[in-house]
């Protein structure tokens, strides 16, 4: 015990011995500064020093923009430019895959590949969002004086934001013989009217060459949309008139009446009238004879 006594103050006797540190003018040896120490003041003063530069990096990393130049570091506003790129790729899928959905109706349409109302791109478009039960729905005070506001100005208006298909003024396509008509339980949505070779397709209303193509089952085929999610469809066209996105006009000629298609047995047009992706029977709003 009293040999283990005498290392510990031996040890003690080493840590507090004093020493003085002279700092002297090399030319006239004059004494500029002094200090006194001993090894356990050296000790503590160097690992203060270390943990203040320790501490002061750690803030200076992770309060401070100079992480960014830090190896490993990513960029705030790289992260931001992320954030913002991945909410509107995540948007530019989700209206593709509504017109995608879109034109795969159009295209079951042209080949007559429907057996009920299968589409409509308003259903399509809610489909993507959030189910109302999940939302807050009601409306807000603010919301309410608006709505209130807006009725009482649509009150004398003179016109309808909505038409349906009886709204229209149509203009027959052509004139001729019915010879097929409309039949959804044979697959038939529209209507058959035998008219002469080469014969002038006219719009029914005014409105926007959505599609103008050739298939194999129906030849040349036009689609113009008319707004209201109303559309006509003209098949077993000899030659088209109107490309697609041109703007038309009610009686306007769009195409000649033709046989194309391997569905066609003589010079005719079929004629299709859909709203909201349903068919509907044309002659209850033309007269084609």
């Amino acid at each position: 015990m009293g040999k283990k006594k005498k290392e510990q103050k031996r040890i003690a006797k080493k840590l507090l011995n004093k020493y003085r540190l002279v700092i002297l003018n090399e030319d006239t040896f004059e004494e500029r500064v002094s200090f006194k120490l001993n090894r356990l003041n050296v000790f503590v003063i160097v690992s203060i020093t270390g943990i203040f530069l320790i501490a002061f990096t750690t803030i200076l990393i992770a309060f401070t923009p100079l992480r960014e130049y830090i190896p490993g570091y990513s960029s705030t506003s790289l992260n931001l430019k992320a954030a913002k790129l991945e909410s509107t790729t995540d948007s530019l899928n989700q209206v593709m895959r509504v017109n995608q959905t879109y034109y795969n109706s159009i295209l079951k349409v042209l080949t007559g590949d429907v057996k009920t109302v299968e589409f409509d791109i308003d259903s399509a478009i809610q489909s993507q969002k959030l189910n109302p039960e999940e939302v807050d729905l009601s409306p807000s005070e603010a919301d309410i004086q608006l709505r209130e506001e807006v009725a009482r100005e649509d009150k004398y208006s003179l016109f309808s934001g909505d038409k349906t298909v009886a709204d229209f003024s149509w203009f027959p396509p052509v004139e001729g013989t019915i010879t097929s008509g409309f039949d959804v339980n044979e697959k038939h949505f529209g209507i058959d009217v035998a008219v002469p070779k080469d014969a002038p397709i006219k719009s029914a209303a005014s409105g926007t060459v959505l599609l103008a193509e050739w298939t194999a089952d129906t030849g040349h085929v036009i689609i113009v949309e008319h707004g209201n999610d109303i559309i006509t469809v003209y098949k077993h066209n000899s030659s088209l008139t109107k490309r697609q996105g041109e703007k038309v006009k009610a009686g306007e000629v769009i195409a000649t009446a033709g046989s194309t298609g391997e569905l066609s047995t003589g010079p005719h047009l079929h004629f299709e009238l859909w709203r909201n992706g349903y068919p509907t029977d044309p002659t209850n709003f033309i007269d084609f004879e």
